[in-house]
């Protein structure tokens, strides 16, 4: 039998620390610590993984999905980013007939006025209002016998569905676009009353309409007498090489302000 540990008189009995039995929500204190270490653990490799994905997400190649609705965007910016004289080129090529020469509109003015309101008849403007008309970019051209002029608009749309819901909405009337005169070129005499023949193409979100008419300035009413089959053949031509610059897309740059990848 072990005889107990030799105690002095003057020396205070020993004191017995009593396990620690306090709980919280059923554990030990001492477990808690535990549980907060593997929280906090968890925590960080929570953000690790968190910070390596979104570097992945930072760093990776677009996708093929990602780029076409980059271009989309940098073409609907076209009418605000493209300097005007972009919009609408100082000549423009066309054919004036079936296996004949190309010939070149050269390019009388651009309208300073985009209001849908002041570029449209009233009744074509409430219709394209309707469909979200931001704004009209117009300019004017002259053949180049300079014999017909023709104003170029470009009605600007939120997207092309928007574009293409108003195209089939609008008459293609020669009256839709307003005429644009510039004083001291072939087209000083262009007014509304002599817009002979017009035409509307859209092309992505904007719809491109034309009106043209004699450099003279005569009056269509007073149009009487029969003219050229092909007088005004080639005024859809400028529309739709207008159109088709505008809407076509350019390969995307991520790297450039103009883009958003």
């Amino acid at each position: 039998m072990a005889l107990p540990p030799f105690r002095h008189p003057s020396e205070p009995p020993p004191v017995r620390v009593q396990p620690d039995t306090r709980r919280v929500l059923g554990l030990p204190g001492r477990h808690w610590v535990v549980v907060a270490l593997v929280v906090s653990f968890g925590y960080v490799a929570l953000g690790v993984v968190s910070v390596t994905g979104a570097v992945r997400v930072l760093t990776r190649d677009p996708t093929a999905a990602e780029l076409r609705r980059a271009a989309d965007v940098e073409v609907a910016r076209r009418w605000e980013s493209w300097p005007s004289g972009r919009i609408f080129p100082e000549r423009l090529t066309y054919r004036p007939g079936d296996g004949e020469e190309y010939e070149y509109a050269t390019r009388s003015g651009i309208a300073p006025e985009t209001a849908c309101e002041a570029s449209l008849e009233p009744k074509a403007a409430e219709v394209l209002l309707r469909h979200g008309c931001r704004a009209v970019l117009r300019a004017t051209y002259a053949d180049q016998l300079e014999g017909v002029v023709v104003t170029v608009g470009v009605v600007v749309f939120p997207d092309q569905h928007a574009a293409y819901r108003a195209r089939g909405a609008l008459s293609s009337s020669p009256t839709v676009l307003r005429a644009s005169a510039f004083p001291g070129t072939p087209a000083a005499l262009f007014n509304d009353a002599a817009r002979q023949r017009g035409s509307a193409e859209r092309g992505g979100p904007y719809l491109v309409l034309t009106t043209a008419g004699q450099s003279d300035g005569r009056p269509a009413a007073a149009v009487t007498k029969g003219r050229p089959q092909d007088l005004f053949g080639f005024v859809p031509q400028l529309g739709h090489t207008i159109a088709q610059t505008l809407a076509t897309r350019s390969l995307p740059d991520c790297g450039d302000r103009d883009w958003e990848c």
